[in-house]
């Protein structure tokens, strides 16, 4: 048995300092799964997401699995097609919560949020990895063809999923062990950056746009300035449909690579110049042929499987194809090729280990600042997106401690060790390091980087360890 309750009771509720758990899972209309049943919301920030979706009741089950309390424990009555009495929904919070003898700080509860959102994230990319791994496995055997509905409707369902949860596949942790699920991995995190920089970028760039169409006589207007404001929005630089198809790209822009030969793709050591020219037509030979073969016409598509390795400006190295000028390469193919870089950088291989993400992050900013204006956009696109600080990456403190990064908005940091080095023997609380009240001893050391997440693996506790399943080889034999 369930009941409905309205969403805007519940936000009122919690808002207030009052807590929820459905017993119920909650699904949106494509049948992604939005929040756990047994998740104890105890901030608005999900509900509001779960609003977004279009959902405007959220079931509750009524056989005692799921309750609604308030700020000081009380669990609220309600019967079955009755809203919240009036005199919860507008209890103040006047004191400190005693639901279940759980009580959250402001920490806290955006821990409490993360954890949630990895594990919607992990069941949402087990699926994506399915559907990746069936359509390789699919042009494997057949020389080609693949169901392309499958993955369009797979995308959908990620990308809405991406959108409302704020990109919860970015505290998943990354493998930094075996890279034999390497090209299945590679696409889904490729999809999943890129879609991400892609909204960011037609937000801003639309801003941009609108900001200068309805300025007035004089006024410059920046939309990197959260202060600036802008008129009536007419302008939108990419639709829906298109960002749609865009995604698409990002999520089969290696297809290609299922027709290189496994020996050459997964060599441990230099290629030969032989080899490697085997390995570029995996985007403009192998590629677009297997894009053929399925109709597939999509410009978006296209562009983005032919072109993710070419050169963004003039005088980069080792890009292909080079029939067109680097301000010839459409925007989201270049958002395609910094994901792209973004994600080999920092994934294990079989020539190379995971570099950190602070590092490939720099190092990405090094090479594309400073060259032409709209690269500079793309590229501000990609910052504001995976953050100076992504989560999973390590960072030394001034006080010669190392810290594990949960958020890069903070960032929000667990320290694994004390000053010398060695590890903890209990838990560290998580410090928000954009605390002005934290001492600077608790800032991070930019003098000092950890080139290598595999080099500090056994120092960190279990709970921050990477999952690192045995090897099965299936990337080279598409089994």
């Amino acid at each position: 048995m369930t009941r409905k309750i309205d969403i805007d009771e519940l936000i009122n509720i919690v808002s207030r300092g009052g807590k929820v758990t459905t017993g119920i899972d909650v699904y949106n209309g494509d049948g992604t799964l939005l929040l756990d049943k047994e998740f104890l919301v105890v901030s608005t920030k999900i509900l509001e997401r779960i609003k977004d979706a279009g959902i405007k009741e959220v079931p509750l089950s009524a056989d005692g699995k799921g309750g609604i309390w308030d700020a000081q424990g009380n669990l609220i009555p309600s019967d079955r097609n009755e809203s919240i009495p009036a005199a919860y929904a507008s209890k103040q919070d006047d004191g400190p919560s005693s639901f279940s003898g759980v009580s959250f700080n402001n920490v806290e509860e955006r821990l409490h949020e993360i954890e949630e959102s990895k594990k919607l994230a992990q069941e949402n990319y087990v699926t994506a990895k399915q559907c990746i791994k069936e359509a390789l496995t699919d042009i494997k055997h057949t020389g080609g063809e693949f169901d392309y509905t499958k993955v369009s409707s797979q995308i959908s369902q990620l990308t809405k999923f991406m959108t409302v949860m704020d990109n919860p596949f970015s505290y998943l942790n990354k493998e930094i062990f075996s890279f034999d699920d390497y090209l299945y991995n590679h696409s889904i995190n490729v999809f999943t950056i890129g879609t991400m920089v892609m909204h960011k970028f037609n937000s801003i760039f639309s801003a941009f746009i609108n900001g200068h169409l309805n300025a007035t006589e004089g006024e410059a207007y920046n939309p990197f300035d959260n202060e600036s404001s802008a008129g009536k929005d007419t302008y939108c630089h990419f639709l829906k449909d298109e960002l749609q198809n865009i995604s698409i790209g990002f999520f089969l822009h290696d297809i290609g690579k299922v027709l290189v030969p496994d020996d050459i793709l997964n060599k441990p050591g230099k290629l030969t110049d032989e080899e490697f020219d085997t390995i570029k037509k995996h985007s403009y030979d192998f590629g677009l042929s297997i894009l053929e073969k399925n109709k597939l016409n999509s410009p978006f598509i296209t562009n983005i499987v032919k072109y993710h390795h070419a050169p963004l400006y003039h005088g980069e190295d080792r890009c292909y194809p080079v029939d067109a000028q680097p301000e010839e390469i459409p925007i989201y193919a270049k958002v395609c090729k910094f994901a792209d870089i973004y994600d080999a950088m920092t994934s294990k291989r079989s020539y190379k280990e995971a570099s950190n993400q602070i590092n490939a992050v720099t190092q990405i900013f090094r090479s594309y600042a400073k060259k032409d204006t709209m690269l500079q956009y793309i590229l501000q696109s990609f910052i504001k997106s995976i953050g100076i600080c992504p989560p999973g990456s390590i960072v030394f403190l001034r006080n010669g401690q190392m810290g594990y990064v949960l958020e890069s908005q903070g960032p929000f940091v667990i320290p694994f060790t004390d000053t010398k080095g060695d590890p903890l023997s209990g838990k560290s609380d998580p410090m928000d390091l954009s605390d002005l009240n934290l001492d600077d001893a608790f800032k991070i050391d930019n003098e000092r980087s950890v080139k290598n997440p595999r080099d500090v693996y056994d120092l960190l506790p279990t709970y921050l360890k990477p999952l690192h399943p045995e090897p099965e080889n299936v990337s080279a034999n598409f089994e």
